[in-house]
């Protein structure tokens, strides 16, 4: 499945679930990121983070879709993240 992961953690939090993203997706810009994943690492991101948040301060975004061919993406402005983000 393709996955669009946005978060917003409190600053004393975000590099560790910056850090926790990128071992599942491609960072794409500020507290954002992207990619295949399988079900069974969805799942283990999902735990991950849900371990790291406190629910009175944090959120997490993820939108799914069965791949990455049917969703449409437009860059504007700066691009961000890296380059090994061929999407």
């Amino acid at each position: 499945m393709f996955v669009i992961l946005v978060y917003d953690f409190a600053q004393k939090r975000v590099g560790k679930a910056l850090k926790i993203g990128r071992k599942y997706l491609h960072w794409v810009q500020n507290s954002v990121l992207e990619g295949e994943i399988s079900k069974g690492n969805f799942v283990k991101l999902k735990k991950e983070l849900e371990m790291l948040m406190d629910p009175e301060e944090d959120s997490v975004i993820l939108y799914t879709f069965r791949s990455q061919k049917y969703s449409k993406r437009e860059e504007m402005g700066l691009k961000k993240g890296g380059d090994d983000n061929i999407i």
